[in-house]
């Protein structure tokens, strides 16, 4: 059991973080703010060495970890563009970023509650992506 929920939790937070990851990057290009796209490449960083952590656990696990939903992402994207083609400010990324980070909070936190077997190395990589989300969703406030 314990493999088994460490293994599920680490490939839903590989899952997170690609997505993050990629929702950030979707953005990128239309920051104006230099402070904001500072952040942003922080964030960005922080969720490279994550997802190096967790390729390497699912490595010792034999996984390969797991993408993420194509629904949720093509999703995700059409949201961003859309919103962004109408209004390319910053306040508009704060907001899609807002949204992004508390999914992935109430995402990993669920699945922190739903695979409370896996072993500890795992649970503090998944707690590591919730507090980076959480930062990143603070550092946002000030450009809503």
């Amino acid at each position: 059991m314990v493999e088994q929920d460490t293994i599920k939790l680490l490939r839903e937070c590989d899952a997170g973080v690609k997505m993050g990851v990629s929702a950030i990057d979707d953005v990128m290009t239309y920051v104006h703010d230099e402070s904001l796209k500072k952040i942003l490449q922080d964030s960005m960083s922080e969720n490279e060495a994550l997802k190096n952590d967790l390729q390497m656990v699912l490595a010792d696990y034999h996984d390969d970890g797991k993408e993420p939903n194509p629904m949720a992402k093509g999703m995700s994207w059409i949201k961003t563009n859309v919103k962004l083609q109408m209004n390319e400010s910053d306040s508009v990324i704060a907001d899609l970023i807002t949204d992004g980070c508390n999914m992935g909070v109430k995402s990993i936190s669920r699945y922190l509650n739903q695979y409370s077997a896996a072993d500890e190395r795992s649970k503090n990589i998944a707690k590591r992506l919730v507090r980076a989300e959480e930062n990143l969703c603070v550092s946002m406030r000030g450009f809503l």
